[in-house]
C-alpha cells in the first residue's frame, strides 16, 4: 500500500512537471533565437573592429541572420548564416507595443529606410550611405505572444540590447 502511494505521489509530480515544462517551452526557444540575434550583432561589431572592414548584417526571410564581410579592394565574403530554431521568426504581434529605447516598431526588422545595414571599424552601426542608424529586430513565436522578443542597436555606439515581453511591458533580458 505504500509503496502504491509513493508512485502515484511520483507520478501526480512528473504529470505537474511536464505540463510546466510544455508551458515554459515557447519563452524558452524564444529566448534561444534572441541569443542568436545578439550573437550575430556581437560578432559583427567584434569581427568589423579586429578586421579593420565593413561587416554587412542580413536578416534572410523570416528565421537567419547573415553576416557578410565587405572585402578590398572590392567583393564581398559570407562569413556565417544563422537560422533560428524550434520555429522562431522575425515577427511583431499586435499590441504589442515598441520597446522602451523606441528605435522604431514599423516591422519585424526596422532600421527606418536602410537597405543595407553594416558595422564599421569603429563599431558603429550605419546604413548604405554611411549615415549611423538605430534599429530593432522583432522575433517570436507564432500563436504565443509570451515569446515576443526584441534586440535594439544603437548606431553610434553598436550598443545592443535583448528585451523580453512579459505581457505588460518589456524587460531588459
Amino acid at each position: 500500500m505504500e509503496l502504491l502511494m509513493v508512485i502515484t505521489i511520483i507520478g501526480i509530480t512528473t504529470a505537474m512537471a511536464v505540463f510546466q515544462a510544455q508551458t515554459a517551452l515557447p519563452s524558452i526557444h524564444a529566448d534561444s533565437g534572441m541569443r542568436v540575434v545578439v550573437a550575430q550583432l556581437n560578432t559583427a561589431r567584434a569581427l568589423a573592429i579586429s578586421e579593420r572592414r565593413n561587416i554587412e548584417v542580413d536578416f534572410v526571410g523570416t528565421s537567419v541572420v547573415q553576416l557578410v564581410r565587405h572585402d578590398i579592394p572590392n567583393g564581398t565574403t559570407v562569413l556565417s548564416a544563422i537560422p533560428f530554431e524550434y520555429r522562431v521568426q522575425f515577427m511583431q504581434f499586435s499590441g504589442v507595443p515598441d520597446t522602451p529605447d523606441a528605435f522604431g516598431a514599423n516591422g519585424p526588422v526596422d532600421f527606418g529606410n536602410a537597405s543595407t545595414i553594416m558595422f564599421t571599424s569603429d563599431g558603429t552601426l550605419i546604413d548604405q550611405s554611411g549615415v549611423p542608424l538605430n534599429g530593432t529586430v522583432f522575433l517570436g513565436i507564432a500563436d504565443h505572444v509570451q515569446s515576443a522578443r526584441a534586440v535594439t542597436i544603437l548606431g553610434a555606439t553598436g550598443r545592443i540590447r535583448g528585451y523580453r515581453w512579459n505581457g505588460v511591458q518589456w524587460s531588459e533580458r
